[in-house]
């Protein structure tokens, strides 16, 4: 199971490093994503760094054995923006986007109740 969860972790992880550093440069992100267009551009940098954060938290504490608590918390925090994003993209009617979240979604609440 252990095993498992560190492939978890390190999709997620993957994922949300190449997601957020999209949105931290901001024109990658609007030249890729419709929506990075019509938000504030602020909003997009915040949700990107909250991103990396995010994916630093499910790998660093648990694998330096600093803090491992963090691992799970980070889990959920990931899982919460993945959730937000779900219900913008069906706010926006882009359904064929959601999938991608439902994926992460799980992945990240599956790191998280895994590592409780």
């Amino acid at each position: 199971m252990n095993i498992a969860l560190w492939i978890a972790q390190g999709l997620l992880a993957l994922g949300f490093v190449y997601s957020g550093w999209m949105k931290v440069q901001v024109e990658k992100a609007k030249a890729s994503w419709p929506w990075a267009r019509e938000i504030p551009k602020g909003l997009v940098v915040a949700i990107g760094l909250a991103e990396l954060l995010g994916a630093v938290g499910v790998i660093a504490p648990l694998a330096s054995g600093i803090a491992p608590a963090l691992t799970p918390i980070a889990a959920f925090a990931l899982a919460a923006v993945v959730l937000l994003g779900a219900l913008f993209h069906v706010s926006r009617r882009e359904y064929k986007d959601i999938g991608i979240n439902i994926v992460f979604l799980a992945l990240a609440l599956i790191v998280a109740f895994g590592r409780i």
